[in-house]
């Protein structure tokens, strides 16, 4: 059964987690005990213990101690001291690292993004330094005790994101907690607290202070966590989504055809179609969804019939989405398949016109399965229209793997042994006989050796 703690009217759940999470919790628990038997103070600390309290399984568990970096060095054998001027070491227990910090207190920060130096400090003036209340709570999880010196529990119970003390300063230290804010905020279903609000609104422009990567993490977060229209809906209000994303806010006001989407703007279909993004969904399709027309505003024209049209959008779309991925660092890999998915997202729509060997190299690309959720995403929040969708996922059921992908009938030294030299063309041949095979009109070796001599060698 599990195990619950009441604190202040809260439940602290405790074996709720899946295995690898009880597992890593555990393996946290054995460092806090390390550092506590070593006269230490240690307690989990941030994300992990609001997490808790709000009945959801905390992904990982940061510890704060009173020890000092070298402390934790010195008591632990794998250790990484990936920041020690900060105060913070990393800490493996069995294939996991904990981040270790030390109780601190900031200095200036001159940046918008960093502190000077810190010192150290007790417990209340570390909770006292972090950005919001309901991230700035610790628990000690051998005595089952929640520390909170700044009314976090108070504002989770009323929900509420609130910025700790001094709301302009903490804005001030790290530029990122506008997006933080934001995130909690669509995360949790949490408003803004109003003063916190307030000292958002001002300094919106200042977040491209913030690095690239750090930004496109949080927004990739936003996009991941389950509330992604919200998340970005919230950042157009708040004044941030134009500085961090200009192409998304250039939506707003570029009018669509009302037969194809009588829900309004590209703005509002992106917005729309955000809603439809599962908590856990992958990166890529997250991107694929937010930046499929991200090509309308600059594509869009009138036809002499006074039709509005966006001619030539998923080809430029493809180019300006590896563009900004490639400004919010994403990885190749990642700015490759979201480029696949804007350029292709409309594809779906002429499968059933295509030939049999054109459709199921259509249904055989890497990607497919994310390119049709795509395409379902995209018609719920449009005119709900998924015939072309059902189409080819029908077609995708009917085809086994082995007509999806059959071995190859012949190769290049069958083209050899048939006189023919090896150079570009033989791509031209392979591929038409594939084709040939796709569509059934090859069945084995010895046709395909003929339809090369009939189409090739005459």
């Amino acid at each position: 059964m599990p195990q619950a703690h009441k604190d202040a009217g809260l439940t602290f759940s405790r074996g709720l987690w899946d295995i690898p999470r009880v597992v890593r919790r555990n393996n946290a628990l054995t460092i806090v005990e390390k550092l506590q038997a070593a006269g230490h103070q240690a307690v989990f600390a941030g994300g992990c213990v609001r997490d808790a309290l709000l009945g959801l399984q905390p992904a990982d568990y940061d510890i704060a101690t009173s020890a000092t970096p070298d402390q934790v060095e010195a008591l632990f054998d794998k250790t990484i001291p990936i920041g020690r001027a900060f105060g913070i070491v990393l800490v493996g227990a069995q294939d996991h690292y904990f981040e270790v910090a030390t109780f601190r207190h900031d200095e200036a920060y001159l940046d918008g993004r960093r502190p000077v130096s810190v010192r150290f400090v007790d417990m209340e003036s570390d909770a006292r330094r972090r950005d919001f209340t309901i991230n700035a709570m610790f628990e000690d999880p051998l005595a089952g005790l929640v520390h909170d010196f700044v009314g976090g529990r108070a504002d989770l119970e009323a929900g509420v994101v609130r910025a700790v003390g001094d709301a302009d300063q903490r804005f001030a230290e790290d530029r990122l907690r506008l997006l933080r804010a934001v995130r909690f905020s669509a995360r949790f279903g949490f408003p803004i607290e109003a003063s916190t609000l307030s000292a958002m609104l001002p300094v919106a422009s200042s977040i491209t202070q913030v690095s690239a990567e750090r930004i496109g993490e949080e927004l990739l977060r936003m996009l991941t966590e389950g509330a992604a229209r919200h998340a970005f809906e919230l950042l157009d209000e708040t004044g941030l989504l134009a500085p961090v994303l200009p192409e998304i806010a250039a939506m707003k006001g570029c009018e669509q055809p009302p037969d194809f989407h009588p829900e309004g703007d590209v703005f509002v279909h992106t917005m729309l179609c955000l809603g439809q993004l599962a908590a856990g969904c992958t990166e890529t399709l997250a991107l694929g969804v937010l930046l499929h027309d991200v090509a309308k505003p600059p594509c869009a024209a009138t036809s002499p019939e006074g039709r509005r049209t966006f001619y030539g959008h998923t080809k430029q779309g493809a180019e300006m989405a590896e563009q900004i991925c490639r400004r919010l660092r994403r990885s190749n890999a990642t700015t490759a398949r979201v480029a696949f998915l804007v350029d292709q997202h409309l594809r779906h729509c002429a499968a059933a016109q295509m030939r049999r060997a054109n459709l199921t190299r259509f249904l055989r690309q890497n990607g497919i399965d994310e390119l049709l959720e795509l395409a379902r995403i995209d018609a719920v929040a449009s005119n709900g229209d998924l015939g072309h969708y059902e189409f080819c996922m029908r077609s995708a059921a009917e085809l086994p793997v082995e007509a999806l992908r059959p071995p190859p009938l012949i190769k290049g030294e069958d083209l050899i042994s048939l006189g023919l030299q090896p150079g570009p063309t033989f791509r031209t041949i392979l591929s038409a006989v594939e084709d040939a095979q796709l569509d059934g009109t090859l069945a084995d070796r010895e046709a395909a050796i003929a339809f090369v001599r009939a189409r090739f060698l005459q």
